[in-house]
């Protein structure tokens, strides 16, 4: 049975039933980063600093959801364009994140006060780009069940996100294995950087030009700033050979696991494999840390197959297994 819902508005504050949803400013930086930072399923792609790194870019429109007791109990990060809410087109994830003690009843009512606070400011529709479901290791409070049941949400895109589950057995092809012990006799180095500068400038760069004609998501000084401001979350690996780097992968570090953002390889390290002998290191690296999960990313292209066959084939063979990514529509 569904239950009658009072509604009232005052100011730039919406009240719905027991919730009262509130626009983020920046009066509520600590509150925001503490709720995530004690969440379950939250990451530091969530904190403010990270998301305002490029606030010039987007128009934030992230939005509090506070109970009867002035209890922080959700949040959405987001952003807007024209009458359409993002969550957020600036990171790889967004969707809600929801406080530890919630019943799918209460996920129900916090997205009704959500929607209605959008139809309040004449937004037409919601875009969800979700987590991959390995992220969700409390699960998703029955979110996914309450937008398709009762808010008509339809699935926009689906991705394949690459993933090495770390609570399985690691499988790890033969051919794989063969050359990285091979390899681990060439006496190549493997180095934790703080600067990022000679990843990026002698191989990220150089790589992402020559092979598909684009530059990094972020800047160097932007992946600086960020290293400075989250240094135990984002970690440069590099391998060197004589003194000369050949690959080097740039780690996210969340709680719960870790994600590859970049990797790359000199046309010497390519000789060399030297991204391969890199990714299985630090995946077993990993492993032996107690994390749940190796997150290699989507291998999303824009082909008739959807994706780049060269980069699920590497994947898989380093023991990845896929996991859908998938990004909802909500019209209001």
């Amino acid at each position: 049975m569904r239950v009658l819902i009072k509604i009232c508005t005052f100011g730039q504050n919406y009240s719905l039933s027991q919730y009262t949803i509130k626009k983020y400013e920046p009066q509520f930086y600590s509150i925001w980063n503490q709720f995530i930072a004690d969440s379950k399923n939250g990451t530091f792609l969530f904190h403010r600093d990270f998301m305002e790194y490029h606030s010039d870019r987007f128009e934030d429109f992230s939005l509090l959801v506070f109970d009867d007791k002035d209890n922080l109990v959700a949040v959405l990060p987001a952003n807007r364009v024209d009458d359409t809410i993002y969550s957020h087109q600036g990171l790889t994830y967004g969707g809600v994140v929801f406080s530890n003690k919630l019943e799918i009843f209460h996920v129900e009512q916090i997205m009704n006060s959500i929607v209605f606070f959008f139809k309040i400011e004449k937004i037409h529709e919601i875009i969800l780009k979700n987590q991959p479901t390995l992220y969700l290791i409390a699960g998703n409070y029955g979110l996914d069940y309450v937008l398709f049941q009762y808010f008509n949400s339809e699935l926009l895109k689906r991705e394949m996100n690459f993933m090495i589950d770390y609570s399985k057995k690691m499988i790890i092809s033969k051919s794989k294995l063969k050359h990285f012990k091979r390899i681990s006799k060439l006496g190549l180095k493997v180095v934790e950087e703080s600067n990022m500068s000679f990843f990026w400038d002698k191989v990220l760069i150089p790589c992402l030009e020559s092979k598909h004609n684009v530059k990094p998501v972020h800047s160097l000084e932007e992946i600086q700033k960020l290293k400075s401001k989250f240094p135990s979350n984002i970690i440069q690996y590099s391998v060197y050979l004589n003194e000369e780097i050949l690959a080097g992968i740039t780690l996210f570090k969340n709680k719960n696991g870790v994600k590859s953002q970049y990797g790359a390889s000199t046309e010497i390290g390519q000789k060399y494999r030297a991204l391969d002998y890199l990714f299985i290191t630090l995946i077993q690296k990993f492993n032996n840390q107690e994390f749940a999960f190796f997150d290699m990313g989507t291998a999303t292209e824009k082909n008739e197959l959807g994706y780049n066959p060269g980069l699920v084939k590497q994947k898989i063979e380093l023991g990845c297994a896929i996991f859908n990514q998938d990004t909802i529509q909500i019209k209001l």
